[in-house]
C-alpha cells in the first residue's frame, strides 16, 4: 500500500498552492497528504476501491492464523485504523493493538472497540504480553534501515516461544517502489534482514522465511490514477523535503509506466513482501 505520511505537519495538509478555489496547476508539486484530510482519505478509498491488497493479504494471512497450534493473543503492531486488526483478532482469545498515531488510535476503537489499544511508540511499548502471533505492517517505512534489526529482536520479546512473527513491506522492485525510487531516491528492503535474521540470532529466531504476494491497483482513468500514484508517492518524509516532484511530474510518469498496453485503464503494481519469524524455543 501506500506510504501514509505522519501526522507531525498537518499544516503542511490540503490543497496545493494554487488554493482551494482554483484547480491546480501542472506546475505545482504533488501535495502532502495528511491523514487527517479529505484529501487523503479520498485518495485512500480509491486506492482500497481499485487495489486486491486487502483480499490477497487477508486471505494469506488468516491461512497462517488457521494453522497456528494455540490463539490466545493477537499483538498488532502500527494497528493503523484497526480493519487488519478486526479481521484476525476476531479469531483470537485476546487481541492488543499498538497505534501510537491519536488520529488512527480513535479511527481503531470504532472499527474494533474489543481491542485492547496501547498509545505508545514501538522504541518504548510494554504490551505486557506474549503474543501466539504478532503482526507489523508497513511500519518499516518509518524507520532507518540500520534500525530493522534491533527493531524485529524488540518485537519477538512480544512472541511466545513458537511464536510467529509477520512483516509486511512493500517488494522493493514493484512498480509503486520503482516509482518512489525514480522521484526520491529512496529503497525499501527487508531482503537483507531476513537474511542477518537466519544466522547468528537463534536466541530469538527459529525460522525465517521471505515470501512475495502479487498485489495490484487498476482504474480506469487517468484522473484516479494520478489521485493513486500521488498517494503512493507521499513518502513519510515528504513536507521535510526542500523540493517534490510538480503534478506534471507524476503525470508524465503515470502515462509512462502505468497505461494498460490495450487501453483499457492503468495498472500499478505493490506486491508485498511477507517476512515470517518463529520465535525459538530455545531456552
Amino acid at each position: 500500500m501506500a506510504l501514509p505520511p505522519s501526522e507531525a505537519n498537518p499544516s503542511e495538509a490540503g490543497p496545493s498552492q494554487a488554493g482551494p478555489s482554483q484547480p491546480p496547476s501542472p506546475d505545482d508539486p504533488i501535495r502532502v497528504l495528511d491523514v487527517t484530510t479529505d484529501d487523503y482519505r479520498r485518495a485512500f478509498e480509491l486506492f482500497l476501491a481499485g487495489s486486491d491488497e486487502k483480499a490477497v493479504t487477508h486471505a494469506h494471512l488468516l491461512a497462517l492464523v488457521e494453522r497456528l497450534p494455540r490463539r490466545s493473543v493477537f499483538l498488532d503492531i502500527g494497528a493503523g485504523s484497526g480493519a487488519t486488526t478486526r479481521y484476525l483478532g476476531s479469531h483470537f482469545e485476546r487481541a492488543v493493538a499498538i497505534e501510537p498515531s491519536k488520529y488512527m488510535r480513535d479511527a481503531l476503537r470504532r472499527t474494533y472497540p474489543e481491542a485492547e489499544v496501547l498509545s505508545d511508540p514501538v522504541e518504548t511499548a510494554e504490551p505486557g504480553v506474549l503474543a501466539d502471533f504478532a503482526l507489523c505492517s508497513h511500519m518499516f517505512y518509518f524507520l532507518p534501515a540500520s534500525q530493522y534489526l534491533p527493531t524485529v529482536r524488540r518485537l519477538l520479546g512480544w512472541v511466545r516461544p513458537g511464536g510467529e512473527l509477520v512483516l509486511i513491506l512493500q517488494n522493493p522492485n514493484n512498480e509503486c517502489m520503482r516509482l518512489v525510487r525514480h522521484f526520491f531516491d529512496i529503497r525499501f528492503d527487508l531482503s537483507s534482514t531476513a537474511n542477518a535474521l537466519r544466522t547468528g540470532h537463534e536466541d530469538l529466531v527459529g525460522s525465517c522465511t521471505l515470501e512475495t504476494l502479487p498485489v495490484r491497483f487498476h482504474a480506469d482513468n487517468l484522473a484516479d490514477t494520478l489521485a493513486v500514484a500521488e498517494f503512493m508517492a507521499n513518502v513519510p518524509d515528504l513536507a521535510e523535503r526542500p523540493t517534490r516532484p510538480t503534478r506534471k511530474d507524476l503525470e508524465q510518469y503515470v502515462l509512462k509506466h502505468f497505461a494498460d498496453p490495450d487501453g483499457t485503464g492503468f495498472t500499478i503494481t505493490h506486491d508485498h513482501d511477507i517476512v515470517r519469524i518463529r520465535r525459538s524455543t530455545r531456552p
